[in-house]
């Protein structure tokens, strides 16, 4: 991993923490394989710390960019599974 989660200087140690876990669940479904009830899991923080959608989606974007894994095609099937 050679580039930075996309994060908020605002937020607290602790939702930094939670906000890499997401990223990192998300890598981890990528590069290994990922649980559906640890997605939703850390989504579900996510969602705490970022309950704006397009957020969200500026949040995801950058992630993509930066690391080249999609976020939301991963929420989807663990949504739907």
């Amino acid at each position: 991993m050679d580039y930075h989660y996309p994060l908020n200087e605002l937020w607290s140690k602790q939702e930094i923490i939670d906000v890499v876990n997401f990223f990192t669940v998300i890598e981890k479904y990528y590069e290994q394989s990922a649980e559906d009830h640890e997605i939703m899991k850390a989504y579900k923080r996510f969602k705490e710390i970022v309950p704006s959608k397009s957020e969200e989606k500026t949040y995801f974007k950058e992630f993509e960019i930066a690391s080249g894994f999609k976020v939301y095609p991963v929420i989807k099937k663990a949504k739907d599974e």
